[in-house]
């Protein structure tokens, strides 16, 4: 009776469940393409961005080589990696997961304040939080933070613990890059005279605050398309008191707060205001 190497035998238990596997050396790296696929030059899947298969038959182009076919995954170039593999990986985009990789402790305590609760895995630094719903791979959207779905794999650590949650918009809203802000050429700005012998209207205590409050919550309650509601809002806010020097350090740091809580970095928060303020001319 031939025994299975471990991650054999849990890689095909999970690939009989839909989920695509592919080995996994020392390092936690995938195995380097063969000779033949060595710099692309078997045409398939160039610099991993296409999900078209080669020939090859070995296990190569990393998370495009995940499959859920026991004849591949059994087969002599395949366990000859598993013999050698240390643990397994899957490719969640094609299982249709999105796997949300926190890489310390503050990374997972930011989770536990933003997103919605799904099933949680415990990592070797921090979690995966493993949502139902595929999206674009992205690293480093924020500190700590890397979004693993499609072309991408992420370690097979287990079942874990909760209720699997659909993919929510604040998770796909962490992909989208502010774009850069706009510097067009100075020009001059006509700044309206403030009323009542120079006294700004804004600065009275109640209309300003009413007006910070209501952008914060404007934000707060935004569920979809975060930074483009974090930039009307900031656009909404400077239109009204950009011009007449009301606004404080304390009232903007309010307004960066809230964007935060819902996920958005301190740099979007500054690239959001700058293009407002670009916008409008300030």
């Amino acid at each position: 009776m031939i025994t299975l190497p471990e991650p054999l035998r849990t890689a095909l238990a999970l690939a009989a469940d839909g989920v695509p596997v592919v080995p996994l050396r020392a390092g936690k790296a995938p195995f380097g393409n063969c000779h033949r696929c060595a710099n692309n030059a078997c045409g398939g899947r160039p610099n991993m961005k296409s999900a078209g298969p080669c020939r090859c038959p070995g296990v190569c182009h990393a998370w495009a080589a995940a499959t859920t076919d026991p004849a591949v995954l059994t087969s002599p170039p395949w366990t000859a990696a598993w013999r050698r593999a240390v643990t397994v990986a899957y490719h969640p985009g094609a299982a249709g997961l999105t796997v949300v990789d926190l890489d310390n402790a503050a990374a997972v305590d930011w989770a536990g304040e933003t997103l919605p609760a799904t099933r949680t895995v415990q990592t070797t630094r921090g979690e995966h939080w493993i949502y139902r719903g595929a999206m674009t791979s992205h690293n480093a959207v924020r500190p700590g933070v890397d979004i693993k779905s499609t072309m991408a794999y992420a370690r097979w650590l287990g079942t874990g613990t909760g209720a699997m949650t659909d993919l929510p918009d604040v998770v796909r809203a962490l992909s989208v890059k502010e774009p850069p802000p706009v510097r067009p050429a100075p020009r001059s700005v006509s700044v309206p005279a403030g009323s009542g012998g120079g006294q700004c209207p804004h600065r009275t205590p109640a209309f300003l605050d009413r007006g910070i409050a209501m952008a914060e919550q404007r934000i707060t309650e935004a569920r979809s398309a975060i930074h483009a509601a974090v930039y009307r809002t900031f656009l909404a806010v400077l239109s009204t008191h950009g011009r007449c020097g009301c606004l404080t350090d304390a009232h903007i740091t309010r307004l960066f707060t809230a964007a935060q809580a819902k996920g958005e970095s301190v740099r979007h928060c500054t690239d959001a205001w700058t293009n407002a303020r670009t916008t409008l001319g300030l």
